[in-house]
């Protein structure tokens, strides 16, 4: 059986769009149809897509192709432990950003490329590591600057309808419906019910 090539493409939230690591992917080989993607965070590698990838498609012999190292995870020791998986499963893994990783060499000149495809997945895996704990801390900065300004988080609180004890008194006697209340009152569904179960 022919030896196959998968790519994998991650964006860190669903407002994000993957369609620069696709057309980079396709332009190198990779057919669309081989191409998973997920849309979560590279904090650690527990992602649905590339959890499938790994263990239910990609084969020793196989290829897989991903445009940046930080695709895989944003923890450098994930990273490591990673490619090793990879490496004894006898799966290529090929960094388009990464140039040395793209290229085929005797077997003999092997170590010479692993040397410094290990130096330069270390140093690379080290600036992804520390660009994660660089937004974490910003974002912490960002919620204690808001917190100090007297925003709230959290969904907001419910302003109760005047006639609020009326309508779901006519509910509760079967007089009105839910539907019909929610559209009386002017509020959505689920806000009906918070603002009941805030009641009990």
């Amino acid at each position: 059986m022919d030896n196959r090539i998968y790519g994998y493409a991650r964006v860190s939230s669903r407002e994000q769009n993957e369609d620069r690591q696709i057309e980079a992917l396709t332009k190198f080989g990779v057919p669309s149809e081989n191409i998973i993607v997920d849309k979560c965070s590279g904090k650690d590698t527990e992602r649905e897509g590339y959890q499938y990838l790994k263990r239910q498609i990609l084969r020793s012999g196989d290829t897989l192709v991903i445009k940046e190292l930080d695709r895989l995870s944003r923890n450098k020791n994930d990273i490591k432990h990673e490619l090793e998986y990879f490496k004894n499963k006898g799966v290529r893994v090929k960094i388009l950003d990464i140039p040395t990783t793209l290229n085929d060499f005797p077997a003999e000149q092997m170590w010479v490329m692993d040397m410094i495809n290990a130096i330069l997945i270390e140093v690379l895996g080290s600036i992804a590591e520390n660009e994660r704990n660089k937004i974490r801390s910003r974002q912490k900065e960002g919620i204690i600057a808001a917190k100090k300004k007297d925003v709230k988080f959290g969904r907001p609180k419910i302003t109760t309808p005047d006639n609020w004890n009326s309508i779901c008194a006519k509910v509760k006697d079967k007089e009105m419906t839910v539907s019909q209340a929610i559209k009386i009152l002017n509020i959505s569904r689920s806000s009906y019910y918070r603002m009941q179960n805030s009641q009990i």
